[in-house]
């Protein structure tokens, strides 16, 4: 698919947001819950506790399993505690999903959001890469969700999209200690990665991690560092591409006291930034927690690599959502020091 026909479909409505990404928020009953309000099945739920105390981020997708829990905060392996009718997450429902009464998930009143993605539903074997891979992808919206067991060696890994992800996210499953690597060609390449649950900057390990290999149309390549290779063990992947009008991955520089401007051809539903060149958090936004009309300051932040609860300061914290991108209007060291290079995730 060309360039023309991919904005074509966006611009024309081949692309609708709400059909494939959601944010919700909603306030925990302590009991069984079910999220009624959106467009589409969920493949990838992403919770987390908004209010005090500090409760971890918890990640379910539907090819793992509703009863398979991660954390993006943490380098634990997949717990299983969910399914039908347990306390944690029970189900993907044709609608929205369904948490039971764990304070990961639905505590009683307490505050929460869920980001929503939609992949492709049951996965399929992919037989693209050196290892077979399981994969759901969305391939319109730019999104696909890759399950592979390890094999040592170095490796590569069928995507299941039609155009070269921009940001890939893989976690070891079965093996603590092993954290979420990042690869991103605005941080850095194939040789760079950075870790989702730290704050670091982008790292060069040669080959360790992604085998030193741009990843491809159909793969992405991985080292022999258990991150993302260890024979016998289980891995999962979210990969992301940029889609005209609908989603965007790239990077800016900041500007410190001055604004800076990053025009994303849509306005923002989420957004998630990283700082590149020195240490931050991963940052992330969204328009369901706020109120007022585009635009409008977002200032409540969640952080992906900490289990801090919501927080607000708009005496250091500028992030603008306007109808055309963002605007970043605080010298703040997370999205806006002067010269430092930020990476960012951002969905209509």
């Amino acid at each position: 698919m060309g360039l023309n026909e991919k904005f074509f479909k966006s611009a024309a409505g081949g692309i609708t947001a709400s059909d494939n990404f959601e944010p919700v928020i909603y306030t925990g009953n302590g009991g069984t819950k079910s999220i009624t309000s959106l467009n589409f099945q969920p493949d990838f739920t992403w919770i987390k506790q908004r209010s005090s105390p500090s409760r971890d981020h918890v990640l379910n997708d539907s090819v793992r399993g509703a009863n398979k829990i991660l954390y993006s905060n943490l380098t634990n392996a997949e717990d299983t505690a969910g399914g039908s009718g347990s306390a944690y997450f029970n189900s993907f429902d044709s609608n929205g999903f369904t948490v039971g009464s764990s304070i990961y998930y639905n505590g009683s009143s307490l505050d929460y959001v869920a980001w929503n993605w939609k992949a492709g539903g049951a996965a399929v074997s992919n037989t693209d890469g050196t290892i077979t891979s399981q994969v759901s992808a969305n391939v319109d919206a730019g999104f696909s969700i890759v399950s592979y067991t390890g094999a040592s060696a170095n490796q590569n890994v069928g995507h299941g999209l039609d155009e070269t992800p921009q940001l890939i996210i893989v976690k070891n499953r079965d093996t603590a200690g092993n954290g979420w690597a990042t690869q991103s060609p605005f941080s850095g390449g194939a040789d760079y990665h950075m870790m989702l649950n730290l704050t670091q900057e982008a790292k060069n390990n040669v080959d360790w991690i992604w085998n030193d290999t741009e990843p491809t149309s159909s793969v992405f390549s991985i080292g022999q560092n258990g991150i993302t290779n260890t024979s016998g063990d289980k891995y999962i992947g979210y990969c992301f591409h940029s889609v005209d009008g609908y989603s965007k991955i790239g990077s800016y520089t900041g500007g410190g006291a001055t604004n800076v401007t990053v025009n994303l051809g849509f306005s923002p539903r989420f957004v998630m930034i990283k700082r590149v060149n020195a240490v931050g958090n991963w940052t992330m936004y969204d328009n369901v927690r706020q109120t007022g009309s585009v635009p409008y300051d977002n200032y409540t932040i969640l952080l992906a690599d900490d289990a801090y609860q919501e927080q607000a300061d708009d005496t250091i914290r500028g992030i603008q959502f306007t109808s055309t991108g963002i605007v970043l209007n605080k010298n703040y060291d997370l999205t806006n020091t002067s010269g430092s290079t930020y990476l960012y995730l951002a969905i209509a």
